[in-house]
This record gives C-alpha cells, sequence and structure tokens, in this order.
C-alpha cells in the first residue's frame, strides 16, 4: 500500500473512521444504559456526566430542524469526500477525514435510531456533547492545518 498513497489515505480514513463510530456509540450506549435523560453524574472537577438529546447540529444549532438537519450534513460530508478524493494522498488528509465521517456517522446513526443525537459530557458554560462532537470538532481544526500547509495540486493515482 505503501506504493498507493491514495489507496492508502482512503484506508487509514476508513480505520479511523471506524475507531470513532466504535467509540462513540460505546460511549452513547453505555450513558443511555446508565443515565435517565436529564440525570447528572459529577465525573472529575469542572466535568459532569448529563444525558441529553440534540436534535440540531453542532451545539444544538439548527434544534427541530429535522429535514433541514439531514442536508446540512449530507452536503458537508458530500464536500469532504470529494475534497478528499481529490486530496488522498496529500499527508495527513486522512486524519481530519476518518474523524469527520466517523463522528457524522455516529450522530447520525443517533438520529435514526433515536430522533436524535444523545450527549453527555458538560463543561461549566458549554452544550453537552460528545465522542462524535470531539471528533467533528477536531477533525475541522486538523482538516484546517492541512489544507493551510498547502502542497500544491493534488497528486494522480
Amino acid at each position: 500500500m505503501a506504493r498507493h498513497p491514495r489507496l492508502r489515505g482512503w484506508a487509514l480514513a476508513a480505520l479511523v473512521a471506524a475507531a470513532v463510530l466504535v467509540a462513540d456509540q460505546l460511549t452513547k450506549a453505555l450513558v443511555r444504559s446508565s443515565l435517565d435523560v436529564g440525570q447528572r453524574r459529577a465525573l472529575v472537577a469542572f466535568v459532569d456526566l448529563v444525558r441529553t438529546t440534540n436534535e440540531g447540529v453542532a451545539f444544538g444549532v439548527l434544534g427541530g430542524g429535522g429535514p433541514l438537519v439531514a442536508v446540512v450534513v449530507a452536503a458537508a460530508v458530500v464536500a469532504l469526500l470529494v475534497y478528499f478524493a481529490l486530496h488522498a494522498a496529500k499527508p495527513l488528509a486522512w486524519l481530519p477525514t476518518g474523524m469527520l465521517i466517523g463522528g457524522s456517522l455516529g450522530n447520525v446513526i443517533d438520529r435514526v435510531r433515536e430522533g436524535a443525537v444523545t450527549d453527555f459530557v458538560k463543561v461549566p458554560h458549554w452544550p453537552a456533547f460528545n465522542v462524535a462532537d470531539v471528533a467533528i470538532t477536531l477533525g475541522v481544526v486538523a482538516l484546517v492545518i492541512v489544507v493551510e500547509r498547502g502542497g500544491g495540486a493534488p497528486r494522480s493515482a
């Protein structure tokens, strides 16, 4: 696979996406099995576990948006996949791609299964969030860094 950097990029992105998805779904299952909606438990200083639901995207934005949320998420994922298809051989492009795809899938699975996303990490002055949200946020930051690093035109296969 070392001779095929594009294939390697896709494989690494898929591996990261799978790891994020598994971690996200396992933590949400643990929270759903141990806390009722609205129930709160202290975890460590300034961090609580609190089971909440979120019908929006990104910390509740577009809450209650229903089909609009699906369109926004789908458009973002398609744009990401197009970018990655053109830049799969770019060093580290696989990392934010995998984080963003895994996080998006984790939250989409919740929306399909539960009708809303399960959030459970609560810090002061911030909405509750989950593992998928962390992966998406860090994935956006990593994607900006990868894009800003430049590296010229995308390499062909």
